[in-house]
């Protein structure tokens, strides 16, 4: 009876021994499975035998910048399945940090791999900054282009403060610290300030689009004056090169760079941002309930509302 015992128990702990390595399996199995799905879906990046294809990076809402876009390039470049990239905008602009950044993270990707623009809808402000990244820019006939400029926005509330008797006091180590403030006027000198700031950055950005754009600076005045154009007036412009859709774009990857043809293009979209707030729990839950449109403005109204803490804008937005 005891030899029975002392078998049912080896069988027993054989069995749960078992049951272990069948689930360790499976879950290895899932892992195994769900990191090929994401490789083949980034477009087979980390040595993965694909076939060649053209990269699609979407540059869409507000622009931020963000390290999640950098590592995407990044990965674009060193993959050897892909052999031209198009750059896809629909985008009013951003900040001008962010917009420097893509510009910059673009070029550095053009060093590998050749590059093409395409507008469709919107490369308004920081997004002709991406748009210029590119050494040839394909537009929509109805698409909107340009609005080469620079702003810097911030509220008055004094008026406000004086009417609820609420008044705010400072103590600066000089008189420009800290402004604006939004709780006091902007004194001249102040204003004097940020115009100077403003126009510097100006300044840069029609330096980019001139040296970009091959433009003298007749051509230049004539775009940079904080209007957009559409895509038919863009073309004597200068501002891009060709009306048409992404297959004009991956026609001219094709007829001037090299790229071998009839390549499917593939979307490259970057990972999922670490960062966690209330704008992007409610995209999350937008996008589990199907709605990527209302996902997509919740993601931008957060990208907005973290630039309004301060910084240059280069940003395309009609006054309500």
């Amino acid at each position: 009876m005891a030899a029975d015992a002392e078998l049912l128990i080896d069988r027993r702990r054989l069995r749960r021994r078992l049951s272990l390595w069948r689930v360790l399996g499976i879950g290895g199995l899932i892992v195994a499975v769900g990191a090929l799905g994401y490789r083949v879906r980034s477009g087979g990046e980390g040595g993965f035998a694909v076939r060649p294809q053209i990269a699609r990076i979407s540059v869409s809402g507000f622009i931020a910048g963000s390290e999640a876009t950098a590592k995407l390039m990044k990965r674009v470049g060193d993959s050897d399945a892909v052999k031209g990239v198009v750059v896809s905008i629909n985008s009013p602009g951003g900040t001008t940090t962010g917009s420097e950044e893509i510009f910059r993270n673009l070029r550095a990707l053009a060093a590998k791999k050749p590059i093409v623009a395409f507008v469709d809808g919107t490369a308004a402000s920081g997004a002709y900054i991406t748009a210029i990244a590119a050494d040839h820019i394909v537009a929509r006939e109805t698409s909107l282009v340009g609005s080469i400029g620079v702003l810097f926005q911030y509220p008055d509330l004094s008026g406000l403060l004086d009417k609820v008797g609420v008044k705010v006091e400072s103590v600066k180590s000089s008189p420009l610290k800290a402004e604006p403030s939004g709780f006091t006027p902007t004194t001249p000198e102040a204003r004097a300030a940020l115009a100077a700031v403003v126009g510097d950055t100006y300044a840069w950005f029609k330096g980019l689009v001139a040296e970009r754009r091959g433009m003298d600076p007749g051509q230049l005045s004539a775009v940079s004056d904080g209007r957009v154009f559409s895509g038919r007036q863009s073309v004597p412009l200068k501002l891009v090169d060709e009306l048409g859709s992404e297959r004009q774009a991956v026609a001219w990857l094709e007829a001037n760079r090299g790229v071998p043809k009839d390549l499917p293009v593939k979307d490259w979209k970057p990972s999922t941002d670490s960062g966690f707030s209330l704008w992007s729990a409610a995209g999350i839950g937008a996008d589990l309930l199907g709605l990527e449109g209302l996902a997509a403005r919740l993601r931008t109204v957060g990208a907005e509302a973290q630039a309004a803490q301060g910084g240059l804008l280069a940003l395309w937005r009609p006054e309500p």
